[in-house]
C-alpha cells in the first residue's frame, strides 16, 4: 500500500490494488510521506466506503482525538448490540461527536426534546449512549448531559440493520411524546417514566406507529373491540381524543383495532394512578 494523501498523523490514503482506501493506525503518518509504503503493523483499520471523500475531508478538519474517540464508541456498540453498524456510523457520529465536544467547551448545551422516549424506545442505545459520554468525560475532561446521550442513541439506532431512516425515526419519536402528550393532558395526570405502564404504553405506541409503516394491523375482532369500549368508555375516550390529535397534528390515521389496544394500556394507567391517590 503506498500513501497517496496523509490526512493526519494517524489517518492516510492509501491506493491499493488501483482503489483508493483510508487506514487508520496510531502514529501510521509519523516520518511517512507521500508514495511511501505503509507499514503493515501500523494498520489498525481499514476503510473501503462510498464515502471515502466524506471520511477523508472529516479527518483532515477535526482533532485526531475526536476520530478516535467515535470509533472507541463505535466499537464499543457494535459489541453491545451483537452486531456490525452500517458504515455511514463512521462519518455521522464522528462528525456529531466532534460538533458536541466543541460545543461543550464552548458552553453550548442542545436540548433533546425527545429525551425520555429515547431512553424508553431505544433503551440499549441509551445506554451505549451514556457509557459514550462518560468516556468522552475520561478523555476530553468535560461533562455532557444526558441530552447527548439520547443524540448518540438515535444515531446508534439509524445505523443498526433495518435501524430506519434517522429523520423518520425522529418523526415517529415525536409522533409517540405527541401521543403521550395529548393522553396525559386529558387524563390531567402527571405520568412518571419510571411506571411500568407508563413504559408499556410507549412501547405499544411505538409498535403502533411500526405496523402502520409497514401495513400492518392488530387483528383485533369486532366483538372484542366492542367489550373494551364498553368495559373501559373512559379511557376510550381518552384514546380516541389521542387519534384525532395524532390526526391533526401528523396526518396519521388510527384504525379502530389499534384504539382498542391502547385503550387497555390507557385503562392500566388510570388504575395505577388511583392507587398512588390512595
Amino acid at each position: 500500500m503506498k500513501i497517496k494523501k496523509i490526512l493526519n498523523n494517524n489517518a492516510v490514503i492509501v491506493l491499493d490494488e488501483g482503489k483508493e482506501k483510508v487506514v487508520v493506525g496510531s502514529g501510521i503518518a509519523f516520518n511517512r510521506k507521500r508514495n511511501d509504503l505503509v507499514l503493515p503493523q501500523k494498520i489498525e483499520k481499514i476503510f473501503v466506503m462510498k464515502e471515502n471523500d466524506k471520511l477523508a475531508q472529516l479527518l483532515s478538519r477535526i482533532p485526531e482525538e475526536h476520530f478516535t474517540i467515535s470509533e472507541e464508541i463505535i466499537t464499543y456498540a457494535e459489541k453491545a448490540l451483537h452486531t456490525k453498524l452500517s458504515e455511514h456510523i463512521h462519518v455521522v457520529l464522528t462528525d456529531h461527536i466532534s460538533f458536541a465536544i466543541e460545543r461543550t467547551r464552548d458552553g453550548i448545551h442542545i436540548q433533546n426534546k425527545l429525551l425520555h422516549e429515547i431512553k424508553l424506545l431505544y433503551t440499549k442505545e441509551f445506554e451505549i449512549g451514556i457509557w459514550a459520554i462518560q468516556h468522552i468525560q475520561e478523555v476530553c475532561k468535560i461533562t455532557m448531559p444526558l441530552d447527548e446521550a439520547a443524540f448518540i442513541a438515535l444515531h446508534l439506532h439509524t445505523m443498526k440493520p433495518q435501524g430506519g431512516d434517522l429523520r423518520q425515526t425522529l418523526r415517529q419519536t415525536t409522533m409517540v411524546r405527541d401521543m403521550v402528550q395529548s393522553i396525559s393532558k386529558r387524563m390531567d395526570i402527571f405520568i412518571a417514566e419510571d411506571d411500568i405502564s407508563y413504559q408499556r404504553l410507549i412501547t405499544h405506541l411505538r409498535h403502533t406507529l411500526d405496523r402502520l409503516d409497514h401495513y400492518e394491523i392488530h387483528s383485533l375482532d369486532e366483538e372484542m373491540s366492542e367489550i373494551i369500549r364498553e368495559k373501559y368508555p373512559h379511557s376510550y375516550t381518552f384514546a380516541t381524543a389521542m387519534a384525532k390529535d395524532l390526526l391533526q397534528l401528523h396526518g396519521i390515521e388510527l384504525p379502530e383495532q389499534e384504539l382498542g389496544y391502547i385503550t387497555v394500556h390507557i385503562e392500566r394507567l388510570r388504575k395505577a394512578e388511583k392507587k398512588v391517590a390512595k
